[in-house]
């Protein structure tokens, strides 16, 4: 299995297809197994990177703390060690902070990023509503199933989970079966949220960039998005409508074409 040692972390991670690299960057408790609805059709036009998180998947499980920029750094090493100069780069929620921080770190191996359903944090941020914010962290004495069964209502709009049964029962077994998260490493991944705040940076990007949510994203709320494409210089800005914080699941062919159609844009054209 192809693992990389960079920043005194074991990184799992999996490349699919062929063309120039996108990286796929997954949010809190997410991995390699959460693009199940992105690798099929991104790898026909790019050589498609998908990675567990520090502590997360098949990676190394630390003690905290853990922050954002040393996601990005872990990032950075894996680029590193696939020899990868330039890459695409998509992230959502929690990915989309590490997407910020890489940008920031190392705007020159960035072509175009797209960043979903997330925010730039600190005093900037619209947070979620406390009640749900406490029952979506809290997982103590659950099993995994229950955990994932807690948290589709957080991930889903009630309209698509009552009339989209099966993308939602995909999500659901794919999250099941995925390694279990160790509590340290799941607080500290939240603690990493927390104490994110890069707002205030990001206006020395010079990279192609589109901000895309949901109306119906409870744990990142929408009013998030038009502040932190506000940020960043030229940036684009997508609401879809109805849609909840799993855009990739809830909106997967959307999105799929939507960053597709933008990386091609750029001007540096994929396949």
């Amino acid at each position: 299995m192809p693992f990389c040692e960079t920043n005194d972390v074991r990184l799992y991670y999996e490349v699919a297809g062929d063309g120039p690299y996108l990286l796929l960057i997954s949010g809190l408790g997410g991995g390699t197994w959460s693009w199940f609805g992105q690798v099929p059709y991104f790898e026909r036009h790019y050589r498609t990177i998908t990675v567990d998180n520090r502590g997360a998947g098949q990676s190394s499980a630390p003690p905290g703390p853990y922050r954002m920029d040393q996601f990005a750094a872990d990032l950075l090493g894996l680029l590193d060690h696939l020899e990868a100069t330039e890459t695409f780069v998509m992230g959502l929620s929690m990915g989309g902070m590490m997407a910020q921080e890489l940008a920031l770190l190392a705007g020159n191996r960035v072509r175009a990023q797209v960043l979903g359903c997330t925010h730039c944090g600190g005093d900037q941020r619209f947070s979620p509503d406390p009640e749900v914010l406490a029952r979506f962290v809290n997982n103590e004495g659950l099993t995994q199933a229950q955990i994932v069964d807690k948290n589709l209502p957080f991930f889903f709009s009630a309209r698509f989970r009552e009339t989209h049964p099966e993308p939602v029962a995909a999500y659901r077994k794919a999250q099941v079966e995925a390694p279990l998260q160790p509590a340290h490493a799941f607080l500290s991944q939240v603690d990493s949220i927390r104490t994110f705040a890069c707002c205030k940076r990001l206006g020395r990007l010079n990279i192609p960039t589109l901000v895309v949510t949901g109306s119906e994203d409870l744990l990142v709320p929408p009013a998030n998005a038009p502040i932190l494409a506000g940020f960043i210089p030229g940036a684009k800005l997508v609401e879809i409508r109805g849609a909840g914080h799993a855009l990739h699941v809830e909106c997967r062919d959307e999105l799929n074409q939507l960053a597709h159609d933008f990386f091609a844009a750029t001007g540096s054209k994929p396949r």
